[in-house]
C-alpha cells in the first residue's frame, strides 16, 4: 500500500502541502454535522425551527442550509489559513471527513431525527 504522506520539500515548489486539502474536507465534514445537528435540533424544538424559518415558503430548511454552508466557508477559511502550509496524512483527514459525514447523514435521517420530534 502505497504511502499517502508528502515528503517533498514544500519550500522549492516540488511538491504542494496538504494543509488547503485537508482544510476543505474538515470545514465539509463540519459542516456536514452542523446541517445534521440542525435539522434534528429543528426536530426537537418549535423555538429552534421557529428561529430556523429565514423564509416562510421553504420553511426551516432555508436557515438549516445557510447556517451549515456559512459554518463552511468560516472554517474553511479559519483552517486554510492556520494550515496552509502544514503536511497532514491524507488517510487521516479523508478518513475524518468520511466519519463526520457518517454522522451528518445519520442526524439527518427522517428514522433518526423524527425520534426527538416535540409532541
Amino acid at each position: 500500500m502505497a504511502d499517502t504522506r508528502m515528503t517533498q520539500d514544500t519550500s522549492s515548489g516540488q511538491g504542494k502541502p496538504l494543509g488547503p486539502v485537508a482544510a476543505v474536507f474538515v470545514a465539509a465534514g463540519i459542516g456536514s454535522v452542523v446541517l445534521g445537528l440542525l435539522t434534528t435540533l429543528a426536530e426537537a424544538s418549535k423555538g429552534i425551527s421557529d428561529f430556523l424559518q429565514l423564509n416562510a415558503r421553504v420553511g426551516p430548511l432555508s436557515g438549516k442550509t445557510i447556517f451549515a454552508t456559512v459554518a463552511f466557508l468560516v472554517l474553511w477559511g479559519i483552517f486554510h489559513v492556520m494550515w496552509k502550509d502544514k503536511e497532514f496524512e491524507a488517510k487521516k483527514i479523508f478518513t475524518w471527513t468520511a466519519v463526520m459525514v457518517a454522522i451528518a447523514v445519520l442526524l439527518t435521517f427522517p428514522i433518526f431525527f423524527q425520534l426527538f420530534a416535540a409532541d
